[in-house]
């Protein structure tokens, strides 16, 4: 058996930008633009960049909620665009989603127990006892009380309503979760307890995830390999200590450099950035960074870096990777 669960292949997706009585088309958002990336079992991915960077319109592609312009999704060794209705809801079972707002991601006129049980209940996944036990079980597990079950959303915490929505998502034992900015609307106390409750689970459930986030100590605190995008594309991909440790694209590391240090000594950052608008002026060719980058050169705004290998298991898109 593979070791890769999923693999994304030059995934596309454009938004068309329409203007005009009329609303013609007069040009394309380039949400995700020839992106690949692989998924291993029990393994997370963490996707990070500036909002607007793509991440979540990949991740749902992945999950197949949004429909691809291009490339192609193989989850299982099965291509996910070319599975009809029938074989796809079955395979929902195996692909679950963390959202982000646990506020707007729980029915309120439902009792917790039945928020948790739907999915069970719509793949007729036992009996209405061994549901209810089940229900019990996975509060416990995610470490709230059983009886909890009879109360609804907004008698609990924001913490404690992603507690909620981490026992629905893990219900039908998937294999891969897609954790969007699971723990951005939370206090940072209660962040730390939703990624240590994630990590035990997938040392105990064996899960996959893949893990949205623009906050990079998250991603490092429960990441094996991390991807950076900026404006659809991936700049940087590589281990988690590798990153963290070399961050080489200039992208990357000005990321790196804007986590705040609790220091009023602390150096200054070692990098900037050239403007502030990540969407900038538009960019008809050449690297999509160009504009902001402190180490551009004339060959940057004609051609565009691909991904390759500098170190193994790191790839870097960039021209100029010397100082």
């Amino acid at each position: 058996m593979s070791d890769i669960l999923i693999e994304a292949k030059d995934l596309k997706k454009y938004f068309p930008i329409k203007r005009g009585v009329l609303r013609r088309t007069v040009g394309y958002i380039k949400a995700v633009d020839g992106v690949s990336l692989r998924i291993e079992r029990g393994k997370t991915l963490g996707v990070v960049g500036e909002t607007g960077s793509g991440k979540t319109t990949l991740g749902r592609m992945i999950l197949r909620l949004l429909p691809a312009d291009g490339g192609e999704v193989s989850f299982m060794g099965r291509d996910l665009f070319r599975l009809g209705r029938s074989e796809m809801k079955s395979l929902r079972k195996e692909m679950q989603i963390i959202f982000q707002d646990p506020y707007g991601s729980l029915n309120p006129r439902m009792r917790v127990s039945e928020i948790i049980a739907e999915g069970m209940n719509n793949f007729r996944v036992g009996t209405r006892k061994e549901i209810a036990d089940r229900v019990a079980e996975l509060l416990e597990i995610v470490g709230l009380p059983p009886e909890s079950g009879r109360s609804y959303p907004h008698e609990f915490s924001g913490g404690q309503r992603q507690r909620i929505g981490i026992a629905r998502a893990i219900a039908l034992n998937p294999g891969f979760i897609l954790c969007d900015e699971p723990v951005s609307s939370l206090d940072v106390s209660i962040q730390a307890q939703i990624l240590n409750l994630l990590m035990d689970l997938q040392d105990r459930l064996g899960m996959a995830y893949l893990l949205i986030a623009h906050d990079l100590s998250v991603v490092e605190h429960i990441s094996d390999r991390v991807a950076v995008m900026y404006l659809g594309r991936i700049v940087e991909e590589a281990s988690s200590p590798d990153l963290y440790r070399n961050p080489v694209h200039p992208y990357t590391r000005a990321l790196m450099d804007s986590i705040p240090i609790p220091d009023p000594a602390a150096p200054p950052p070692g990098i900037g950035l050239e403007i502030d608008d990540p969407t900038g002026p538009a960019i008809e060719s050449g690297c999509l960074f160009y504009p902001r980058c402190p180490r551009r050169t004339d060959q940057c705004r004609e051609t565009v870096p691909e991904l390759r290998e500098i170190s193994p298991g790191h790839r870097v898109a960039c021209l100029n990777l010397t100082e």
